[in-house]
């Protein structure tokens, strides 16, 4: 019983949800009454349309598709328009305090409210579908030898291949990356939202990054909810090396660095053999490796990579909280939303990610493909 009532639990919050930004916003709306009329029927739509866009697959081809087309794109846009008009409810209940009532209050700020949801959601979706930019950061490592001096390990995160982020997607991800011509490729999780069977063709170009010493992947909590097994086994049966608790030593022009992985935090509670250590991806390394670079997904890894003895952790996860205002909120479960950071001895970058998850949106925290550069300091 208890699903059911959680199930119907979330139903009722989001039909409440939608019925306040109609209560609240289409009476004031300066708009003729079909506009109006048109408004209850998007809201009716988005209501049955987002929780539907969740379970799609069930609808098989070719109505999954459509059908998280458009309740992600409704659940992007209805985000928006529910946090400003909360944010309209609490400037009108100021404006009534101070007793400042101006005429065309309602209708003006119901208007802007509206207005500026569907402008930051277009925004939003051209971010989300162009092409990841590239962003270069200099990590400074101190008695960094010539050889490493220099070294690139280009990143991706979070790419999220599922219902609306396919092949094409990636080949465009892939030509850019291999246009930098990295000496390490690493896919930080999150890679796909869907089994094998479903997504194999789509990451298949995924094969095709080149770089001097490989592409590395770690595994992220997404593909623990896909099936991690099957997808562990389609990667590395394109050529791609799975770190899963390990690490694999780079001999670059006569210097060596230590590239660990492991497992995503949260592993343990799908597959106690995945639960995420440090530890064991260092176990064993050579001493006279001149860096010590940690693949974990998420953030929080950093306090047990860090004790472990990593220089440093490269994550994801976070997705920049990928559209205001959820990236007010991700500091509430991981230490650092995105960028250059350091913990303790350790240094950490957080990937704002190459995808998005959800909502094809992102608002104020573009995606970003990594290019990042061991130098002296």
């Amino acid at each position: 019983m208890r699903p059911v009532r959680t199930i119907l639990t979330a139903a009722g919050i989001n039909v409440a949800l939608h019925l306040y930004i109609g209560l609240r916003l289409l009476p004031d709306l300066p708009v003729p009454l079909a506009v109006k009329v048109l408004g209850v029927a998007w809201l009716a739509l988005s209501a049955v349309m987002m929780p539907a866009s969740l379970l799609a697959r069930r609808a098989g081809e070719p109505w999954a598709d459509a059908i998280s087309w458009i309740g992600l794109l409704a659940m992007g846009f209805f985000s928006t328009l529910l946090w400003l008009t909360v944010a309209r409810d609490l400037f009108l209940l100021v404006a009534w305090a101070i007793h400042w009532q101006p005429a065309g209050l309602a209708a003006t700020s119901a208007a802007v409210a509206t207005g500026l949801a569907l402008l930051v959601t277009l925004a939003g979706f051209v971010n989300a579908r162009r092409t990841a930019k590239v962003v270069d950061v200099d990590v400074p490592f101190p008695g960094l030898p010539d050889a490493l001096h220099g070294f690139t390990i280009v990143q991706l995160s979070d790419v999220h291949v599922g219902p609306t982020i396919k092949r094409r997607y990636i080949e465009r991800i892939v030509e850019r990356v291999n246009a930098l011509e990295a000496d390490v490729v690493a896919i930080t999780g999150d890679l796909v939202d869907g089994s094998v069977p479903e997504l194999a063709a789509h990451t298949a170009p995924l094969a095709e990054l080149a770089s001097r010493h490989g592409t590395y992947f770690v595994t992220g909590n997404h593909e623990y909810y896909a099936g991690v097994e099957p997808w562990v086994e389609e990667l590395r049966r394109i050529g791609l090396r799975v770190l899963m608790n390990e690490h694999a030593l780079i001999e670059h022009e006569g210097a060596a660095l230590v590239l660990g992985g492991v497992t995503d935090y949260s592993g343990g509670r799908f597959d106690e053999r995945h639960r995420s250590d440090p530890h064991a991806a260092l176990a064993n390394a050579p001493g006279h490796a001149s860096a010590r670079v940690l693949l974990a997904h998420q953030p929080r890894t950093a306090a047990a990579a860090a004790a472990a003895g990593f220089d440093l952790q490269l994550s994801g996860h976070t997705h920049g909280g990928q559209f205001w205002p959820w990236n007010l909120f991700v500091p509430m479960q991981q230490p650092y939303t995105a960028g250059l950071h350091r913990h303790e001895s350790m240094l950490l970058y957080v990937s704002r990610g190459t995808g998005y998850w959800g909502p094809p949106k992102r608002f104020g925290a573009p995606s970003e493909i990594t290019r990042i550069r061991l130098v002296r300091g």
